[in-house]
C-alpha cells in the first residue's frame, strides 16, 4: 500500500490549486487508456483487480474522470479525482503507468505556479513520492524512473532537492546505461559535472570517465537517431562546447584527447602559422611529449612556415619560451612581469590582450580574459581590438549560460553586438572585421515572438545576467 505520510501531503495540497505555464521535459509517448482485463498482470502495488467491487468502481470512475479534467486543461478539478484513484489503485489495472506520469505533472504544474516556500516543499516531496511508488511498482523502470527525477530534480525542484541529489541521480544513470542513457539526462548532468569537476568536488580522473562516457553517448546518439534527432543536436550544441572548457584545467585531458580533437584541424590547414602553433602549444599541454609523432609534425611545419626572429633575451623571451611549451599559467606571470618593467604603453596593451587572449582560447577563464582586455583597451586609446576579444567572449557564452539554444544562450548575443559596435567607434579601422562579427551573430538574436511572450518590447533595457552582467537593448533577429 502507499505510504500513508503521502497521503498526508496530498491531503494538505488539494486546496492550493491554479493555472501553470508549460515546462520543457522529456518526450513521452501518449499513454495508454486503462483498460479492463479478466487476468491481470502481477503487481505488487494494489490493482483494480485486487479492490472490492465498490471500490473499483470508484476508482474506474475517478480514473476516467480525472484524465477528462486534464485534456480540458482543468488541472484544479484533475486532481482530487487524481488523488482517489491513485489512492485506491496505483497500479491501475497492473500494466499501465500512465498515472505516475500525471500525478508529477499535476504536482509540477501546482509547484510552479506558488511562491510559498512551505507549500513547494509539499509539492516535492510529492512528486518524489510518485517517483519512488512508481519504481516500487514497476522494479524495471527503476533506471528510467531515477533519470527522470533527476532531471526534474535540476529543471523543475532546484533547491527542494538540492543540485547533489540530482548530480546523484544522473551520475547513476549512466552508471547504469553507459551511452546509452537517456537523451534527456546529459544536458543537466554534464552542467553539474563540470561544476562538481571545477569546484574540486570529483578527481579529474573520475571526471575524465564520465566526460568520455558522454561524448561516446552524443556520438551514439546523432549516429542512431530516427525521430529525436533534434534533440540530440540540441544536445550536441551545449555539452561538447561546456566539456571543452575542462581543458583549461591542465591534466584534466591527456595527449590523447588533444591530437584526436586538434590535428584534424590542423590537417585542413597545414601552412596556417596561427593554426600551427596554437594546437602546438595545446598538445604540450595535454602532456604530449616532444617526441610525440604529432609534436614533432607540428615542430616541422612551424619551422618551414613560420620562422620568426625571437625576441631578445629577458622576461619577454622567456615568457614566449613558457608559452610555446604549453604552460600557460606560467606565460602569463612572466608576460605580466614584463608589462611591469616596460616604459612603451603600446607593449604593455600588447600583452595584455595576449594574455586575455590566452585566458580565452587556454585556460577558458572568460571573467578573467575581459578584466585583461578592459586592461589592455585603457592602455591604448582608439584601439578596437580588445572590445571585438570581449564581444567574442559574450558571443561564446551561450553553453555557459543556457542551453546551447532558446533564450538564455540567445540573449548573450546583445551585448556581444554592443561590443562589436564599440570597438569600430573607437576603432574605425577595424570596422570591417566588426561588422563580420555583427552579422554573423545577428541572426543567432531572440524573434519577435521571443520577446513578446515574456512581455518585453524591442528596445527596452535589459541586463544580461550569468557571469556577463552587462546591460543591453533587446533587438530581434527579424
Amino acid at each position: 500500500m502507499i505510504n500513508s505520510n503521502f497521503y498526508l501531503i496530498l491531503l494538505l495540497v488539494l486546496p492550493f490549486f491554479a493555472c501553470t505555464p508549460k515546462v520543457a521535459e522529456p518526450i513521452i509517448s501518449e499513454p495508454e487508456p486503462v483498460v479492463q482485463v479478466r487476468q491481470e498482470p502481477d503487481n505488487p502495488c494494489m490493482t483494480l483487480a485486487k479492490l472490492s467491487p465498490g471500490d473499483r468502481d470508484k476508482a474506474e470512475t475517478a480514473y476516467t474522470l480525472y484524465r477528462d479534467q486534464i485534456k480540458l486543461k482543468y488541472l484544479n478539478e484533475a486532481l482530487p479525482l487524481w488523488h482517489e484513484a491513485f489512492a485506491l489503485a496505483p497500479a491501475g489495472n497492473g500494466r499501465v503507468k500512465y498515472q505516475f506520469d500525471d500525478g508529477v505533472k499535476l504536482y509540477k504544474h501546482f509547484f510552479a505556479e506558488t511562491d510559498d516556500v512551505a507549500k513547494k516543499k509539499i509539492y516535492a516531496d510529492s512528486i518524489i513520492t510518485i517517483y519512488n511508488k512508481r519504481v516500487e511498482c514497476h522494479p524495471d523502470d527503476a533506471d528510467y524512473v531515477n533519470a527522470r527525477l533527476g532531471f526534474d530534480s535540476y529543471y523543475t525542484l532546484g533547491d527542494y532537492v538540492g543540485e547533489n541529489e540530482a548530480f546523484d541521480r544522473l551520475k547513476a544513470a549512466f552508471d547504469s546505461k553507459g551511452k546509452d542513457v537517456e537523451y534527456f539526462v546529459i544536458n543537466p548532468f554534464t552542467k553539474l559535472l563540470y561544476d562538481n569537476i571545477v569546484a574540486e568536488n570529483m578527481d579529474h580522473e573520475e571526471g575524465r570517465k564520465y566526460a568520455t562516457m558522454v561524448f561516446d553517448a552524443i556520438e551514439q546518439g546523432l549516429d542512431e537517431c530516427d525521430t529525436n534527432c533534434e534533440s540530440w543536436e540540441i544536445i550536441n550544441d551545449y555539452a561538447p562546447k561546456r566539456l571543452e572548457a575542462l581543458e583549461g584545467l591542465r591534466g584534466f585531458y591527456g595527449c590523447e584527447y588533444y591530437t584526436t580533437k586538434y590535428m584534424d584541424l590542423y590537417n585542413t590547414n597545414p601552412e596556417d602559422c596561427e593554426t600551427i602553433n596554437d594546437i602546438s602549444r595545446k598538445l604540450k599541454w595535454g602532456g604530449c611529449s616532444n617526441d610525440h609523432p604529432n609534436v614533432m609534425e607540428l615542430a616541422a611545419a612551424k619551422a618551414k612556415n613560420c620562422y620568426v626572429a625571437p625576441p631578445p633575451e629577458g622576461p619577454l623571451k622567456r615568457a614566449f619560451n613558457t608559452y610555446n611549451e604549453g604552460n600557460y599559467r606560467d606565460a602569463i606571470t612572466l608576460f605580466e612581469e614584463f608589462v611591469n618593467k616596460t616604459e612603451d604603453q603600446n607593449k604593455k596593451a600588447k600583452y595584455m590582450l595576449l594574455i586575455a587572449k590566452i585566458y580565452y582560447g587556454d585556460i577558458k577563464n572568460f571573467p578573467q580574459a575581459r578584466q585583461y582586455a578592459l586592461k589592455a583597451a585603457e592602455l591604448r586609446s582608439a584601439w578596437g581590438e580588445p572590445y571585438i576579444l570581449i564581444g567574442k567572449l559574450y558571443a561564446s557564452s551561450g553553453p555557459l549560460c543556457g542551453p546551447g539554444r532558446g533564450w538564455d544562450s540567445q540573449i548573450v548575443t546583445w551585448p556581444a553586438i554592443d561590443m562589436f559596435t564599440k570597438a569600430k567607434n573607437v576603432d574605425p579601422s577595424i570596422s570591417d572585421e566588426a561588422n563580420k562579427w555583427i552579422r554573423q551573430y545577428r541572426q543567432y538574436m531572440p524573434k519577435k515572438e521571443d520577446i513578446f511572450v515574456r512581455n518585453l518590447s524591442s528596445g527596452d533595457g535589459f541586463t544580461v545576467g550569468c557571469w556577463i552582467q552587462e546591460r543591453t537593448k533587446i533587438r530581434t533577429a527579424d
